[in-house]
């Protein structure tokens, strides 16, 4: 078997907004902000576990990648032998540095790009490299709409390994999609395709590109939430997931809403809006709590994609049996059959959530449904 090159970038920024609620991280001022809030970077712990996996075919891959956190830190970290090209400020790494990493890989001819990112990232390599080195994403963004990135961080690794062993692997073309982050925080979602990379053809390994929702989901969600509301028990925290679905509960209540962020109910009243990670964990404190999530259409994630305030510490806390699961039969279907995912960054919590799952599907109507990571 001919020896494959890999060329392996993460921005170590990505993500970086999530737990603290500012749904992103492009733009040095919310960088800034994200950090004023205690953001800490999770792009390089991500990146470990796909590299991991990478690193099982040791002597039968050559890694080429950027210094310290933008490549080679996770790699070594990872148990692989690296070729380090480029420099980096560190501590300081821009979109101009993933640009040119993508730039310098592809030119020393690398089969394959293993990046970690988010849209933002993905739009990068489309500027760069466009259909001319297939890529494979680590997802470590808080947007991660496009649908070049893997399941999860192993899902991501297992992927490029497969790439790695086979002497051809057909590779097919995926949309880059992002958004508008400033309408974002507004509760806008304006999502735009940019185009298209290349990826292998390994669709059990990749996501699909995010689905919006079905005009008929309305009529069954009245039911669903009014049976929702007359459930909810006294004096227990109500945590509410981003997500027009779930974002009929608040309108349910007639309270105010975020859109794309956590908000808290408790006795059918108002706690917070827009809340963080920190900020769920010291108001649940010691008390009662459910957290209530949706499944993203198209791709299934209920944990792990734009809801990183729902953090593994905040779940384990409350109790996975206390998840509860709300979609429309309609968004189940949009997965045709794939199962419901986590994607929280601990494995071992990953593993715990994984099994079947009851979901709400209409008034005083469930199903189970599989989940996986």
């Amino acid at each position: 078997m001919v020896k494959k090159k890999i060329g392996v970038i993460i921005n170590p920024v990505a993500g970086m907004g999530g737990r603290v609620g500012l749904k992103g991280s492009d733009g040095a001022e919310i960088l800034q902000r994200a950090r004023k809030l205690g953001a800490k970077p999770e792009a390089a712990t991500r990146s470990i576990e796909a590299l991991k996996v990478v690193a099982e075919q040791e002597g039968q891959v050559e890694v080429l990648t950027y210094p310290g956190e933008m490549g080679a830190d996770a790699c070594r970290a990872a148990g692989l032998s690296v070729t380090v090209i480029g420099s980096i400020c560190s501590g300081e790494t821009t979109a101009e540095d993933t640009r040119r990493a993508a730039n310098d890989m592809a030119a020393a001819g690398v089969d394959l790009i293993l990046f970690a990112g988010g849209d933002g990232t993905a739009r990068v390599l489309l500027d760069v490299v466009g259909l001319q080195v297939p890529v494979i994403g680590i997802p470590a963004g808080v947007k991660i709409h496009s649908a070049v990135y893997a399941l999860s961080p192993r899902r991501a690794g297992e992927a490029a390994t497969e790439f790695l062993q086979r002497d051809s692997v057909k590779t097919r073309e995926v949309e880059v999609m992002d958004i508008d982050e400033d309408a974002f925080r507004k509760g806008e979602v304006n999502a735009r395709l940019y185009g298209y990379l290349s990826v292998p053809d390994t669709r059990r390994y990749l996501q699909s590109v995010k689905t919006g929702g079905i005009r008929s989901e309305q009529a069954t969600l009245k039911g669903m939430v009014e049976a929702l509301i007359q459930d909810m028990e006294k004096d227990c925290y109500y945590i509410i997931g981003p997500g027009t679905t779930t974002r009929a509960i608040m309108e349910g209540l007639d309270l105010d809403n975020t859109l794309l962020g956590v908000d808290v109910v408790r006795n059918f009243e108002l706690i917070a809006n827009d809340v963080s990670e920190n900020q769920l964990l010291e108001i649940v404190g010691g008390g009662r709590a459910k957290i209530v999530v949706t499944a993203i259409g198209g791709q299934g994630h209920i944990l792990g994609r734009g809801n990183h305030q729902l953090s593994p510490g905040l779940i384990r806390k409350v109790g996975k049996e206390n998840l509860i699961v709300f979609a429309t039969k309609e968004k189940l279907a949009s997965l045709s059959g794939r199962p419901l995912l986590v994607d929280t960054g601990d494995q071992q919590l990953n593993a715990e959530l994984s099994g079947y799952v009851k979901v709400m599907t209409g008034k005083r109507d469930f199903v189970v449904s599989k989940v996986g990571f």
